[in-house]
């Protein structure tokens, strides 16, 4: 759909040098990230002003149940949207998290400027009237959407293009989340799935050059405060634990949900489509006109609600099952807008129904609920959107209390496991499955299991001469071997723990003068010619190996840093870290194609 645009003419790549235009690379990707960053801040901030006013000017100062405005407002608004959506920015629909990853992968890296524009203003639209999305998601979108536009004025490789986006993602979601941390492991986490010392440097600049202008206007106290949590019971983890079971049993109905009617919404003829978000802004109005106002927009005021025990037990569940209801309806209509902020609501929703009810039955317990309503957003995050370390810096960060970490890791990582038991496929892998494409899967790239050289080891079987030996002492030893037409190869033990491994051809060429076929490398070959068998009695084996050796290799490297190796060698010696030189094997290209084989 998209195309990459090289800006750069073919003359005149070709008349640079390879070496000095990486290294121009490089420190023009550095610049343009902390560059990236501080535009990406800026559109954030007025991104997040936008919500802000639309949502005073569309439902209110102070919604309330029983206000006409809560079912025309979304109702009317989402007329508008399917419009713009459908014919003015389609690419502008879902959450941001997906499309970024379609640009790096599919794209190569290119996001239209069209496509930042229509995420910016249609979800500050659907959020500020109403719709249960979140700003975080097209946040992330809009900075990998900056970073995709800067990079293509600059003369930069096809590779380095694709760099950008989850450059400007880290920018954009730690200007939203207001939590640099957070924000480079989950674009690490999910977006990318590995890194390098050079992304990584870039996409630490931008994100911290991001929060920097985020802060500069919002200031650096974090999103919620709660006490200092102290376990004074360490019964208390026990509720923890049954919060991260809870977690884990709703965000399996928050996948089942969305599974469920996001495609059969999407199956439906495009004209049907355009009355999909109009229907979930009038539902959406219905939850907040009959009574639930707070399941209305991100819900932010409602989570500090909630963390300060505002809420009665019976509504706090009631929140939880609405948003849940409230966010399917609005994501899978196709209104622009994200998921993070639903999820946190219902996270801390689910938390703090535990920390009331734990005060109601468990009164000597004194875990307040905003320590529970917290840790459960930390629970759903890692359950339902699957960013198990995310989830943990997230809360922290959000916070700026770093009293909670024991009964984060508990909880999360329950939940965490609970949720892939119940349901092994990730909910933004669902999406991408339902939209026709098959992005990498960053979860299961994470549980892979790498096989390594230790894998493949075989014991040495091989003749091992000793490269300090004189060439008749060698050829003597080498006697032994004449007569065994199975070996095809020889290991030199040479001096400072190095090895040469020759085939049988090369080893009787140096041993005995004649003519290998097929003839042996070039510098033994000419080590050879110049000082032939028998001119001196003192030349060793591996004088007349030459100064070749063969790559130094350990069990834990991987199985397939070995296949470049055997073009040059047909065995490689594998050595133990600790003792120099020490064999642990060998391992043969057979050995490896037959391990591959067996996976």
């Amino acid at each position: 759909m998209y195309k990459a645009v090289d800006t750069v003419p073919q003359t005149l790549t070709a008349s640079i040098d390879p070496r000095a235009a990486s290294i121009r690379e490089e420190r023009l990707l550095l610049l343009l990230s902390i560059f990236i960053g501080i535009i990406s801040g800026l559109l954030v901030v007025s991104f997040r002003m936008a919500i802000d006013w639309l949502t005073v000017l569309l439902q209110g100062s102070s919604p309330a149940p029983h206000q006409l405005r809560l079912l025309e407002v979304p109702t009317i608004t989402g007329v508008f949207i399917a419009l713009l959506v459908r014919f003015v920015f389609p690419a502008a629909r879902g959450s941001g998290v997906n499309q970024t990853k379609a640009a790096l992968y599919i794209h190569n890296g290119y996001i239209s400027t069209r496509t930042v524009i229509g995420k910016f203003l249609l979800s500050a639209l659907a959020i500020g009237s109403g719709y249960s999305l979140g700003p975080e998601d097209p946040s992330l979108q809009i900075g990998a959407g900056v970073a995709s536009l800067i990079s293509r004025r600059f003369g930069l490789s096809r590779a380095r293009l694709r760099l950008f986006a989850p450059i400007g993602a880290a920018a954009g979601l730690a200007a939203a989340f207001n939590a640099p941390v957070s924000a480079i492991l989950f674009v690490i986490e999910e977006v990318i799935g590995n890194w390098s010392a050079a992304v990584l440097g870039s996409i630490v600049l931008s994100a911290i050059s991001a929060v920097v202008v985020a802060r500069w206007f919002w200031g650096a106290e974090p999103m919620f405060r709660i006490p200092v949590v102290n376990l004074v019971d360490p019964r208390e983890l026990m509720a923890y634990a049954v919060l991260g079971i809870i977690g884990g049993i709703a965000s399996l109905a928050f996948t089942k949900a969305l599974g469920w009617l996001r495609p059969m919404l999407r199956r439906q003829p495009a004209n049907w489509q355009l009355i999909h978000p109009p229907v979930a802004g009038f539902l959406v109005g219905c939850i907040g006109y009959f009574g639930l106002p707070q399941i209305m927009g991100a819900g932010y005021q409602t989570i500090d609600q909630a963390m300060h025990g505002q809420f009665a037990l019976k509504l706090l569940i009631l929140l939880a099952v609405f948003k849940i209801i409230a966010t399917t309806l609005s994501f899978s209509s196709g209104t622009p807008g994200g998921m993070f902020a639903p999820t946190l609501f219902i996270g801390a929703m689910c938390g703090a129904s535990v920390g009331a009810f734990e005060h109601i039955y468990f009164p000597h317990l004194t875990g307040s609920i905003g320590s529970y309503a917290l840790v459960g957003m930390g629970v759903l995050f890692a359950a339902f959107l699957r960013a198990p370390l995310t989830s943990v810096f997230m809360v922290l960060e959000v916070s700026g209390n770093y009293s909670i970490i024991v009964p984060v890791i508990l909880s999360n990582t329950i939940a965490y496991l609970l949720s892939r038991a119940l349901q092994p496929v990730p909910i933004f892998e669902i999406f991408t499955h339902q939209d026709g494409l098959y992005l990498p899967s960053m979860e299961e790239q994470r549980e892979e299991s790498n096989l390594h050289l230790e894998d493949a080891l075989q014991a040495v079987t091989v003749p091992v001469l000793q490269g300090s030996e004189t060439l008749a002492a060698a050829a003597s030893a080498y006697t032994q071997y004449a007569d065994t037409p199975d070996i095809t190869a020889v290991l030199v033990h040479c001096t400072e723990g190095l090895w040469y491994a020759a085939t049988r051809d090369e080893i009787d060429s140096i041993l005995t003068g004649s003519a290998p076929d097929p003839a042996p490398a070039v510098e033994a070959a000419t080590a050879v010619a110049a000082d032939p068998p028998g001119s001196d009695h003192d030349t060793t084996l591996e004088q007349r190996l030459g100064s070749e050796r063969t790559p130094i290799l350990f069990p834990d490297l991987p199985l397939a840093s070995a296949l470049p190796h055997f073009r040059r060698w047909p065995l490689l010696p594998i050595t133990n870290r600790a003792i120099r030189g020490a064999l642990e094997g060998t391992v043969s290209l057979e050995d490896v194609l037959k391990r591959y084989q067996q996976r």
